[in-house]
């Protein structure tokens, strides 16, 4: 085959997926089920977001983010981008440190919400027996020391897991970091996380909300599902960019974009191993993907 026939037959690819088609199938799987970045709309607009929130100036009152989306709704992968795009740096005498995305402790005390960030940081606590007032100062110390300019707090919704005068605490935490530090938060959570921030009146006007919403069947998933079609190193073109197969897709996976990447990462499995090479009817059933609402029901069956 020669370079001008091959460039052909993989015309459907991006270019950086048409090398990777014609490796052996072990190294293709391992491609597929690798993590992979779809800059779509929603994304973008959201990493443009946060990009403008990290070139802020300095001032008193920082502008905060608040993204919110169902579970497995892309949020995760976002922060992730965005954090990658600001890596730390090494200097002579420390690290720079931009960008800390951290998870917030399923029981929402002070203490414990310090000691994630330290070691989010790398500068994990050195005594046991610090007071409270103590342990801040220190987190102050080490934050300013590396140069924080944005803080991402996950699953911020575990706030609510708290009882009421632990959350109030804890958003007065939020609200103290902020203003002594001066950097942009950007909390992210289910819709719980919003609910929580609503508590705080001075919280719930600094902290714009950005909403990814669940997907539907329409333009803007067709384009999303031409990129999957066009990443994933199949030799022959995946035809599912169209309302009815965006339908069936999204029908299937429930409407985020995790379990979409799921169940299309499963079929692209299946369209290499059983030599289809192509995302379609055929191979669409014989990935052995199921949805959240079906899992749950296998679970609750096997409980009972």
């Amino acid at each position: 085959m020669s370079d001008n026939e091959t460039a052909a037959d993989l015309s459907h690819l991006h270019p950086s997926a048409r090398p990777i088609a014609l490796l052996p199938v072990d190294e293709r799987l391992l491609h597929v089920r690798a993590d992979r970045w779809i800059g779509y709309g929603r994304a973008l607009d959201a990493l443009d977001r946060l990009e403008a929130l990290y070139s802020w100036p300095s001032k008193q009152r920082m502008p905060n983010l608040l993204l919110i989306g169902a579970t497995n709704n892309g949020k995760s992968m976002i922060v992730e981008r965005f954090r990658r795009s600001h890596p730390p740096t090494s200097h002579p005498d420390r690290e720079e440190i931009p960008v800390i995305v951290m998870q917030m402790p399923s029981e929402p005390s002070v203490t414990r919400f310090y000691t994630a960030l330290l070691t989010s940081a790398g500068a994990p606590i050195q005594r046991r027996h610090w007071s409270i007032a103590q342990l801040e100062q220190y987190v102050l110390e080490i934050l300013r020391t590396i140069g924080l300019r944005a803080l991402v707090i996950d699953e911020l919704h575990n706030l609510l897991a708290g009882r009421g005068d632990r959350r109030r605490e804890f958003l007065n935490v939020l609200r103290f970091l902020g203003n002594e530090l001066r950097i942009p938060l950007i909390g992210v959570g289910t819709h719980e996380a919003y609910l929580a921030i609503r508590s705080d009146d001075q919280l719930e006007n600094r902290f714009a909300p950005l909403v990814l919403p669940q997907w539907d069947d329409g333009p803007e998933t067709c384009s999303l599902l031409a990129s999957f079609a066009a990443s994933f190193p199949l030799r022959r073109p995946s035809h599912i960019a169209t309302p009815e197969m965006a339908n069936y897709l999204i029908t299937r996976s429930e409407g985020t974009i995790g379990e979409l990447t799921h169940l299309l990462t499963d079929a692209a499995v299946a369209a290499i191993e059983s030599g289809e090479e192509a995302i379609n009817q055929q191979t669409l059933l014989l990935a052995g993907y199921t949805g959240p609402t079906e899992r749950r029901r296998l679970f609750e069956r096997e409980v009972v």
